[in-house]
């Protein structure tokens, strides 16, 4: 990865002058900040009442150590385990040792590469290295780099002589695999996040089928449970069994994600985090507001380690965990596995700032001037407004009135399916105007991904009820309209196709 470390004090003033930051490190789990950052849900009652500063910072910090990359079985050099075990623990994020700007966008990339977990997703305890099984692979059928590694996941040594497994880093789903066998890091990933959850699922430890089933369904209940709304987005949630789950997530594809707040019936698109600077709202429904810096940090915080810990009404997703016994423990240091610092989240926001696309390989000529043309003509830049590509502001989905007027709110709806919006835990009533930039590198499209590439979004066939998706479909389903946004559904064939040449551009 490419990084313009010669430009970055340029950077860092452009930060300080387009998000309020001053460059010092700011306190991320300020009570009054990390209340303002969450936008109102639709039930506003049920928006998330996030754990007190003095709590989260009561959780050890997550040490970050060095690891290692993953390697598909066939393509492992010799002895590699064997040359892992031999591995000292070392540190590998400390900022004391953080002097220049270079020092910090290095170090911002560690954080991002780091794993928070260790095991399986399933988060069931396991020492096994699964990732050497050749079935993993074909399951999954994850994507791989030119020298066979697997960059969703890296191997830790916490402990010499013990091999141990890394997952759910901010790469594990922000890093894409291209055709080439070269990576990018930040972008909607492909990793097929979903399709491993549920090889989890189908190799658990050997526990029997029964237990399996009851653990998988709190876990299920933590991430996606939204007990105010009826119904919800997973209403069989407390009558599925570890098979019909994995069944579930097998159907979601790379590039979208049942993500906590979301559901396997209605997942997100995976976002690019590559141009975030230029947002103001980050999440597809707007979720979280992005005023500077210290809101990108607040954002990775929620994310990886506050968001269940958040109280929503009278819910509090951890507590559906068995061992909790109806209630977050008093003592933070005894039950969270840890958090980021204030510094690896600092790091991990300056390395996300940084991102630059890759090149694009769609040159300007005069098909890609005539679908700019075709841009104008339609006004495609009432809402994707040029140099952003996104005006920035949120659109009501259907069947939403907000009661207050907001300034950043466009108050015509595209008609997108509203269930994302309205019966989950990141529901706020609405969906930002995303941006276009990048649209060549990424797919599929759409907030829950249900299109494969810009030619089926501008498809009129997929507004009829026999459309089959050539994305997320849904777990039991094989036709289904993709409603809303019919901007561009109408173009003739030769407008179509300049259009689509031109976006490829932006």
């Amino acid at each position: 990865m490419k990084h313009t470390l010669s430009a970055f004090s340029a950077l860092l003033s452009t930060v300080a002058a387009a998000h309020g930051a001053d460059l010092r490190i700011p306190r991320v789990w300020e009570d009054e900040a990390i209340a303002s950052t969450t936008v109102p849900l639709v039930v506003a009652a049920a928006t998330p009442v996030p754990i007190p500063s003095r709590y989260y910072y009561g959780i050890p910090v997550r040490p970050i150590y060095k690891s290692y990359p993953v390697y598909r079985p066939d393509r492992e050099p010799a002895g590699y385990i064997d040359w892992l075990k031999q591995r000292e623990p070392q540190l590998a994020f400390d900022a004391a040792r953080l002097k220049t700007a270079a020092d910090w966008i290095r170090a911002g990339e560690i954080v991002f590469d780091a794993p928070i977990v260790y095991g399986h997703i399933f988060r069931v305890p396991a020492s096994d290295l699964y990732l050497r099984d050749v079935d993993w692979y074909r399951s999954t059928g994850a994507p791989l780099l030119k020298d066979g590694s697997l960059p969703f996941y890296r191997y830790v040594i916490r402990e010499k002589g013990k091999v141990e497994i890394g997952v759910n880093s901010c790469g594990m789903c922000h890093t894409r695999v291209m055709p080439d066998g070269s990576a990018i890091k930040g972008p909607q990933g492909n990793f097929p996040f979903d399709r491993a959850y549920a090889w989890d699922l189908r190799n658990r430890p050997k526990l029997p089928g029964p237990v399996t089933s009851f653990i998988a369904r709190r876990v299920e209940r933590l991430l996606y449970s939204a007990p105010w709304i009826h119904p919800d987005a997973y209403p069989e949630i407390e009558s599925l069994g570890w098979a019909d789950m994995a069944a579930r997530h097998e159907a979601i594809p790379p590039g979208v994600l049942a993500r906590q707040g979301t559901s396997p019936h209605t997942p997100a698109r995976v976002p690019d985090l590559i141009g975030i600077e230029e947002r103001r709202y980050l999440d597809a429904t707007g979720l979280m507001h992005h005023r500077g810096i210290g809101d990108l940090m607040r954002y990775a915080a929620i994310n990886q380690d506050g968001d269940v810990l958040s109280r929503y009404a009278n819910f509090v997703p951890v507590e559906a965990l068995p061992f909790i016994l109806g209630r977050v423990p008093s003592d933070p240091a005894k039950f969270t596995p840890g958090r980021y610092s204030d510094e690896q989240l600092y790091a991990l926001a300056l390395f996300l700032y940084s991102l630059r696309p890759p090149a694009n390989p769609n040159h300007p000529d005069a098909l890609t001037a005539a679908g700019k043309k075709v841009f104008e003509r339609e006004g495609c830049a009432g809402c994707h407004t040029p140099p952003f590509h996104t005006n920035n502001k949120r659109t009501p989905v259907t069947g939403y009135r907000s009661s207050t007027e907001d300034s950043d709110v466009v108050r015509v709806s595209v008609g997108t399916d509203p269930t994302l919006a309205m019966r989950t835990r990141r529901g706020t009533g609405y969906y930002k105007v995303p941006s276009l930039k990048g649209v060549w590198y990424r797919g599929p499209f759409e907030h829950s991904g249900s299109v494969a590439t810009l030619g089926d979004w501008f498809d009129p066939r997929r507004l009829r009820d026999d459309y089959v998706p050539t994305g997320f479909k849904g777990y039991g389903v094989s036709t289904r309209a993709v409603k809303g946004h019919e901007f561009g559904l109408k173009l003739s064939n030769e407008d179509r196709r300049a259009l689509i040449a031109f976006l490829k551009t932006l």
